[in-house]
This record gives structure tokens, sequence and C-alpha cells, in this order.
């Protein structure tokens, strides 16, 4: 691993960050490099055997692959520069090792596409979070440089990390995925509604992306990667905000940027085949906030570009540059279109090809420092939240 970092600008870093809207001042960019086919463990199931990976196999993602991501992340950064913002990349890291801990052995790791997963930046605290895969156990390290140039050069900063989890047999439910894949959809959904999936509450599991920040509160998805005790170990840390729990109806919840996502003060973004808990809309509503359905993804899961484990509604997996200006997929027309009438200046790239490494835009970037203060978006209380 590269350890050295060289940051002429040093003397200017600061991690802020409240909300997903405020002018983006500093970003961190994943890279496809190195990703892994994930050896098997409890959490997850990959099985492609068109691709020469049959189930219980396992390796590099093919190169052609990883130079089409790599091509259109890199595409990315140099649009953020030159609308001014400052761009750091990971350094490299060998996601073909094999890690253990005292409870298990993993034969591969996964890699530093979406760091988003990994970390949450809340205010001016860089939190890293447990991750509930064995794979991913250990990729807090492929940050570890930059985070430790911020921490460094930010005498504001504050650097946490969650507990490590042990993610020994007790923290999975035995053949979860064998038993899950015969119920009906109602049963998955009475499975997500009391969070009863793949992760036992053996101990706190979370992972970044599941955090929704809106100011003063933030929104935390129990999903098959974030159990009842990680959404508890959040709200006990961060004892300023509001912290709630919630869940949406999606067989597969697996972050919230796909589901439920802010464009800005009073307007967000919903997926409409995910249906949010009632209580939460009435919290929305009761502060005068907009809930906009999502227009349908240009995608299906039968035209996904190959290898890809994420949902066509990465069409709604947006970067916002500030409140006015949103990044977004050049082929979800649909979406552009509707982000667009709403008034927003929408930047169209192509970004597609990083959806095998593990997401879209907001998956793919950290937004280290942006403008603005904690603001209390939600002043009018409304039943649980």
């Amino acid at each position: 691993m590269k350890t050295g970092i060289i940051d002429s600008d040093a003397e200017k870093i600061k991690v802020n960050s409240w909300n997903e809207w405020d002018p983006l001042r500093r970003v961190m960019v994943g890279r496809a490099k190195g990703t892994m086919v994930q050896a098997p463990e409890p959490a997850i199931i990959r099985d492609w055997p068109n691709e020469g990976f049959p189930k219980g196999s396992y390796g590099l993602v093919p190169d052609e692959l990883v130079d089409a991501a790599d091509e259109q992340l890199d595409n990315l950064v140099k649009i953020l520069e030159k609308k001014g913002v400052k761009v750091d990349r990971p350094s490299d890291f060998d996601f073909a090792q094999e890690v253990s801990t005292p409870d298990w052995n993993q034969k591969s790791m996964f890699g530093c596409m979406p760091p988003r997963d990994v970390l949450a930046v809340v205010g001016n605290e860089i939190l890293e979070a447990t991750m509930s895969q064995r794979s991913r156990w250990h990729e807090y390290l492929c940050y570890r440089p930059l985070i430790i140039n911020y921490f460094k050069n930010d005498s504001k900063m504050k650097w946490e990390a969650a507990p490590k989890p042990r993610l020994s047999d007790e923290s999975f439910n035995k053949n979860f995925w064998e038993k899950y894949e015969k119920l009906s959809n109602e049963e998955k959904l009475i499975k997500v509604r009391e969070n009863d999936l793949i992760l036992t509450d053996e101990e706190p599991l979370f992972d970044a992306a599941d955090i929704s920040r809106f100011g003063k509160d933030l929104f935390v998805q129990l999903s098959l990667v974030t159990n009842k005790l990680g959404y508890k170990w959040i709200k006990n840390h961060f004892k300023d905000h509001r912290v709630h729990a919630v869940t949406f109806d999606n067989y597969y919840p697996q972050h919230i940027d796909a589901t439920f996502v802010p464009l800005k003060p009073g307007m967000v973004l919903h997926c409409g085949e995910r249906t949010a808990d009632p209580e939460l809309i009435r919290y929305f509503e009761k502060n005068d906030w907009q809930i906009i359905k999502a227009e349908k993804p240009s995608k299906t899961y039968k035209t996904l570009p190959r290898m890809s484990f994420c949902s066509p509604w990465l069409s709604m997996n947006l970067l916002s540059i500030d409140q006015n200006t949103i990044v977004v997929e050049e082929s979800e027309k649909m979406q552009i279109e509707q982000l667009d009438k709403l008034g927003f200046n929408v930047v169209p790239v192509p970004f597609w090809d990083v959806a095998p490494f593990g997401g879209g835009l907001h998956c793919a970037t950290v937004d280290i420092e942006r403008e603005g203060e904690m603001e209390d978006y939600f002043p009018n209380r409304h039943g649980r939240f």
C-alpha cells in the first residue's frame, strides 16, 4: 500500500459536512482498480457462472470492466475539479490478499470504489463504520492515508471508529439466504420491517451509507448491512442529533441512498416502489417537505451491466454539488427531465460502468467539506420521530 500523500493544499483542509446539498468544496472519489469478486462468506452470495465466477469462486474483476469503470470515475473527477471541487483518491491496495481475525479467515477482500459505505462525515467528524461483511472488515485501511492527512492538517477534525465487530458465526442468521429466497414477497417485507434479516443483534453492525444526513436529523436505514444494535450505537454516538431508524418496503434493502435521497432543504426524492413508513412521511410533511416520487430508471435488472449486484434504482443515486446543481447518470433521461422541471441544473455524466464495483455517484464519493453549519430542518416533532 502506498502511504505517502503530497497535498500542496494541505493547509486549507477542513472537514465539515452536515447534509447532502450544501456547496461542495472537497470530496473523496473511489477507484475500481483491484476490486475482487468476494470469496464466500456468511453475509453474501456471488454466483456469476457466465462470467467465470460460479458460486464458491472468487478473484479479480476482469480488466475490461475495471478499465471502463475507472475511466468513468476519472471523468467524474475532471468534472468536479472544473467546478472548483478539490478531489482526493484512495491509495493502491492489495484486495486479493487473504485476511483474518481470531474468529475467521477470509480468502479475499473487496475494493475501494464505494468509500461512502465505509466513511460517514457528520460535521467535523469522520466516522469509520463497523461494516458487516468479512471481506470488507479491513477496508478502512485503504482510506487511512487520506484520513491521517486530513487529521494532521485540520486542527478541529474529529476522527472516530465504531467498535470493530467480531463477525463470528453468531453475528449471522444461519442459512439465511437459502430460507429467505423461499419466502413470499409479503413474508420478505415482514422480515424487512422487523429487521429480521441476515444480521443478528449479537453486536452493533452498520454501513455508513445507511446514514442519511439532514442537518440535525440523521435517518438510519435498518437493512441487510445495518442492524438494530448498529442504529442504537449511532444514536448514542451522535448525541447532538436526532437519530431515527427507518425501513422501506424493499425486499433487499442495502443502503438508503437509492431509496430516500435529499435534494435540498424542503425536498426529498423517494423511490416509489419502496413504500416508506407512514410515520416517516408524516414527519416530513409536518415540516413542509415535498416528497417527490422518482421517475423510473432507464435500466431493468435484465439490462444492468455485467456482474452488477446493484439495483436499477442507482438512477436516483445522485451527487449534489450545491442546492441547485446535481450530478446524474447521463442515460437516466426521465430522472434528468424530472430534476430539470424541479428547477435543478443537472450535470449528466456516464457512470453505469461503475455499478459492478458497488454503486453509483453517491456511493463512489464521500463529501469531506461542504459549506454551512448544522441546521434544524424539522422543528415540528411528530409521533415516534
